[in-house]
C-alpha cells in the first residue's frame, strides 16, 4: 500500500513509529500518527494546530498519559504496527480514492486520524476544544481534486509566436541597432524595416565581442552588404500582408523574445536577435547567411557560448522542463514542466520554497503522470509550449521587468505560476496540499534570508 503514499504522507508513518519507540510502547497505535502528524504539520495543516494552540509538546503529553499503561520496560527497535493502526491507513487510501487522488496524501492521513473511533484520539483533542468536524471539512475541500485523464489540459490552444511580440519590451534591449536600422531604412529605398537592415546594424558595431565571434566564423559587415547589394527585389521578406515591420523581421522579433525569456533575459540581445533569424529561416539576411556558407553547426553553437556564461538559473530550467516532457513521450512543455524544472535545477529561490513545502520531485511526477499521461510523439520533432506556460513566462518576465532586475529566476516563475488560473502546475501542488499563500509567503521568506 505504502507504494501510493506521498513521502510527505510516508513521514507521517515512519514518523508514527519513531514515536511508539520513544514512548516505549511496544504497538503503533493511531495516537502516534496524531503525534507524527502533529511533528511534522505545515501549510493548512500547522495553521489547524496553531490555531487551537496545540503545540507538539503539550500534545504529547496528554497521549502519554492515555498511553501509559502500554509502556513496556524493553524498548523495541521497530515496534509493530496495531490493528487499529492498519485499519487508519487502510482508511486513508479509501480516502484518496473517494476524492479522486491517485496519491494518499498527508491530509487523507489525517483525516483519517481524526476518523478514528477505537482510539482515545477524539479525547485528546478535547482537552485542546479541537473541532474535529470543522477541521475534517476543510481538510475534505483541500483533497477533492477529481482528475479526468485527458491529452493535455494546456495543449488545445498553443500560442503562435506573433501573439507574443512586444515592441517595447524589444527596443529597450537593443535600442542602439534599431536605431541604426531604422536609419539604414530611411537612407533606403524602403519604407519596411527588414531583417537585413537588423543584420546589417549588428554587423557594424567593430567594438562587439559578438561581431568578432561572427568574423572568425565568416561573416562581416563587408561580405554581408557586397550580397546585399546583388539583390534586386526584397521578395524573401514578404511571405504576407505588409506592415511595420517585414512579416520575416516580424517573426524573426518573435523568435528572439522568446529565446530571450527561455535564456532567462529581461531585455533581448542582438545576439538574441541573430538567433530569432536563424530559428525563422527565412527572410534575405538568412538567405544571405546561407550564400555565405557560414551555416556550420557551430555557427549558432559560437553566438550562444557568450550569453550562455551569464545566463541565470531559468535556462536551466526550461532545459530540465523539456527532458521531463521527452521521458514521459511529450513534445510540448506545460507549467507542470516547468514545475518539475524548478524543483530539479535544485538551488534556486523556488526549489527552496518547494523542498520546505516537503515538494519531492517523485510525488510532482506521479501526479503529472495521472493527469498528463504518457505520449508517443516524434522526439526529434521541436519542443512547444503551451499557452499557459507561455503565459508564465510572459508574466515572469514583466514582473522582472517591472522591477527592474535583469535575470528571470526561479522565485519569479514560481510566483508567475500561483498567478496563472486553473494552470496544472497548481493543480498539481493543490493535490499534494500546497496552497498559493503558503507559496508566496515563502518566496517572501526565502527572498528575506537571501538579502540579509
Amino acid at each position: 500500500m505504502l507504494e501510493k503514499f506521498t513521502e510527505k504522507a510516508i513521514n507521517i508513518v515512519t514518523e508514527a513509529q519513531n514515536q511508539a519507540k520513544l514512548m516505549q510502547n511496544v504497538l503503533v497505535q493511531p495516537e502516534h500518527f496524531l503525534l507524527a502528524i502533529s511533528k511534522l504539520a505545515k501549510g493548512i495543516s500547522l495553521k489547524i494546530f496553531k490555531m487551537y494552540n496545540i503545540d507538539f509538546d503539550n500534545l504529547r503529553k496528554v497521549v502519554e498519559e492515555k498511553l501509559r499503561f502500554e509502556k513496556s520496560s524493553k524498548i523495541y527497535t521497530n515496534p509493530y504496527f496495531s490493528p487499529a493502526s492498519k485499519d487508519l491507513l487502510k482508511r486513508a487510501s479509501d480516502l484518496a480514492d473517494k476524492s479522486g487522488n491517485s496519491s494518499i496524501l498527508f491530509e487523507h492521513v489525517f483525516i483519517a486520524v481524526l476518523n478514528d473511533k477505537n482510539s482515545y484520539i477524539s479525547r485528546v483533542l478535547e482537552r485542546f476544544n479541537f473541532d474535529t468536524y470543522k477541521v475534517k471539512d476543510t481538510l475534505s475541500r483541500l483533497v477533492q481534486k477529481k482528475v479526468s485523464k485527458i491529452k493535455h489540459p494546456e495543449g488545445e490552444d498553443v500560442l503562435k509566436n506573433s501573439e507574443l511580440l512586444n515592441v517595447e519590451n524589444l527596443l529597450n534591449g537593443s535600442n542602439e541597432i534599431f536605431n541604426n536600422a531604422l536609419s539604414k531604412l530611411s537612407a533606403s529605398k524602403y519604407e519596411i524595416l527588414g531583417t537585413e537592415q537588423i543584420l546589417s546594424s549588428i554587423l557594424e558595431n567593430k567594438d562587439s565581442e559578438l561581431v568578432e565571434i561572427l568574423s572568425k566564423l565568416g561573416l562581416t559587415s563587408q561580405n554581408f552588404e557586397e550580397k546585399l547589394n546583388e539583390l534586386e527585389n526584397r521578395d524573401d521578406e514578404f511571405e504576407g500582408k505588409q506592415i511595420i515591420f517585414t512579416p520575416n523581421a516580424f517573426i524573426a522579433m518573435n523568435n528572439a523574445i522568446n529565446i530571450a525569456k527561455e535564456m532567462g533575459f529581461s531585455k533581448v540581445t542582438p545576439s538574441h536577435l541573430i538567433l530569432g533569424i536563424l530559428k525563422s529561416k527565412k527572410g534575405i539576411a538568412y538567405k544571405i547567411l546561407k550564400q555565405l556558407n557560414v551555416l556550420s553547426p557551430d555557427f549558432e553553437k559560437a553566438i550562444i557560448s557568450p550569453i550562455e556564461k551569464q545566463t541565470p538559473e531559468i535556462s536551466t530550467i526550461i532545459k530540465f522542463a523539456k527532458e521531463e516532457a521527452r521521458r514521459i513521450g511529450r513534445n510540448t512543455v506545460g507549467t507542470e514542466m516547468l514545475l518539475l524544472g524548478i524543483i530539479e535545477e535544485g538551488n534556486g529561490i523556488g526549489y527552496k520554497v518547494l523542498n520546505e513545502l516537503e515538494i519531492t520531485i517523485k510525488d510532482v511526477r506521479k501526479v503529472i503522470e495521472n493527469i498528463v499521461g504518457y505520449g508517443d510523439e516524434y522526439f526529434d520533432s521541436e519542443i512547444t509550449f503551451t499557452k499557459r506556460a507561455k503565459k508564465v513566462l510572459e508574466t515572469a518576465w514583466q514582473l522582472v521587468k517591472k522591477r527592474n532586475e535583469l535575470k528571470i529566476e526561479s522565485d519569479h516563475l514560481l510566483y508567475a505560476i500561483t498567478c496563472a488560473e486553473d494552470c496544472v502546475a497548481m493543480r498539481v501542488l493543490e493535490q499534494l496540499g500546497v496552497d498559493v499563500i503558503e507559496i508566496k509567503q515563502g518566496i517572501i521568506f526565502e527572498k528575506q534570508k537571501r538579502n540579509k
